[in-house]
């Protein structure tokens, strides 16, 4: 399995495993050593047949969910969707595996260079001696979680009040559920099938409808919808695309824009070869009630990088303040303290400077727990230092020390939210 450690790829991996099969899960490698159920598998670096040969000992049937959204350094488009993969079905023709189950996209090559990339080497390994099946699902959701694109969609469905829609909410999707896209892919390693198969529920709904339906499913009050102009939504996707960063890019936004559905007869061909037909999202929704913890990951979306620049905000005004202070107004504080005779200025503007940092390294997004811990332990530090030593400052009427009452919870739930996977 390539793309171990992907949303789609836990849903794929379950479906194998109640069918009876051994998963062995392909990994870049790093400095851990790799687990009994790990092999070695970096894209971008095994560009050779011969790259693959010890990966592939032991192997029957490979299932490929590899995929990026964006490039970044040597994780392109045309090394993972494309040199990779198909020096490894290469690889599984000299081998001798029996079966290739790839998972690609459905959309137009004209909608960016995602799609057309996912599409070059699905045409590449039909053309190989192999025997193979290409699976391109419509949008990919779970009841269980999210990821990506769909926590954005299912955010906006929870928004407070109204729900929000990209544009009117016009555009026509065939969502299909993880639980089973990973049925067909587990049913496609182990058939005969051969060729391209597109995947999505029966019919199609409108995005609003999509939207609307999430928002019954997890039981928030009000239909009321806020569309959102298109060109806001295009002016921010375009704005995220150039940072490198958001769930969706404008490849994605394009395909939704086109409207992101199978060929009409898509479903009779997955029940005909399969024997399994996707269901509808009502119908797959009914099937896992929502629970209080699907509110709040939808709910928290947008409070939790609100809250990382509250954070920012806060330690870099700390930092001003700390450089700024009149070197007077700090020796007067510390006064008739312990304090006075530690160098209480020099104290000052070291801390104003570990703010800062710390706010930067925050702001850039740099190992955000490991940084959200030295701020928590920075406060806890300041909180018992002058608490003690300055007991006056717990009745300062601006809260100067009581504050932290309350920061030291809120990092410890910006803890909690940096872990976005």
């Amino acid at each position: 399995m390539l793309g171990a450690n992907g949303f789609l790829a836990g849903y794929i991996i379950a479906s194998l495993r109640q069918r009876g099969w051994r998963v062995v899960r392909g990994v870049r490698a790093s400095a851990v050593p790799l687990r009994a159920d790990e092999r070695e598998a970096d894209l971008t670096r095994m560009t050779t047949p011969e790259a693959w040969r010890d990966t592939l000992r032991g192997v029957d049937a490979v299932v490929n969910v590899a995929g990026i959204l964006r490039e970044t350094g040597t994780q392109t488009f045309q090394a993972i969707h494309v040199d990779g993969p198909l020096a490894l079905a290469q690889a599984c023709v000299s081998a001798g595996v029996a079966r290739f189950v790839q998972i690609s996209a459905l959309g137009e090559p004209e909608d960016g260079a995602f799609i057309a990339s996912k599409h070059r080497f699905d045409e590449a390994l039909l053309a190989l001696p192999l025997s193979a099946v290409v699976l391109r699902p419509s949008i990919v959701y779970a009841a269980s979680g999210s990821y990506g694109g769909t926590s954005l969609l299912r955010a906006l469905a929870a928004f407070p009040g109204w729900h929000l829609l990209p544009g009117d909410g016009r555009w026509a999707i065939q969502p299909v559920s993880a639980e089973d896209l990973g049925t067909i892919a587990a049913l496609a390693a182990e058939g005969e099938q051969r060729g391209i198969f597109e995947v999505g529920a029966p019919q199609s709904m409108t995005l609003r409808e999509y939207q609307a339906t999430w928002r019954r499913w997890l039981r928030i009050d009000g239909e009321a919808a806020i569309a959102v102009p298109e060109a806001l939504v295009s002016l921010q996707v375009g704005i995220g695309e150039r940072l490198g960063r958001g769930p969706v890019g404008e490849t994605m936004w394009r395909m939704l824009r086109r409207g992101n559905v199978t060929g009409a007869d898509a479903p009779a061909r997955l029940q005909a070869e399969f024997g399994h037909t996707p269901r509808d999202l009502q119908t797959a929704l009914a099937a896992t009630p929502s629970q209080v913890q699907d509110r709040w990951q939808a709910q928290l979306y947008f409070l939790a990088p609100t809250l990382r620049i509250a954070i920012v905000a806060l330690w870099l005004i700390s930092a001003v303040a700390g450089w700024l202070t009149p070197a007077a107004a700090i020796e007067a504080l510390a006064a008739g303290s312990p304090m006075q005779d530690w160098q209480p200025v020099l104290l000052a503007r070291a801390t104003a400077s570990l703010d800062a940092a710390l706010a930067l390294l925050l702001l850039i997004n740099w190992r955000p727990r490991p940084v959200l811990g030295l701020m928590g332990l920075s406060v806890l530090a300041y909180t018992l230092a002058f608490g003690l030593l300055l007991p006056a400052q717990w009745l300062d009427p601006l809260g100067g020390l009581a504050k932290n009452l309350l920061v030291l919870p809120a990092l410890a739930v910006a803890w909690v939210l940096a872990d976005r996977r």
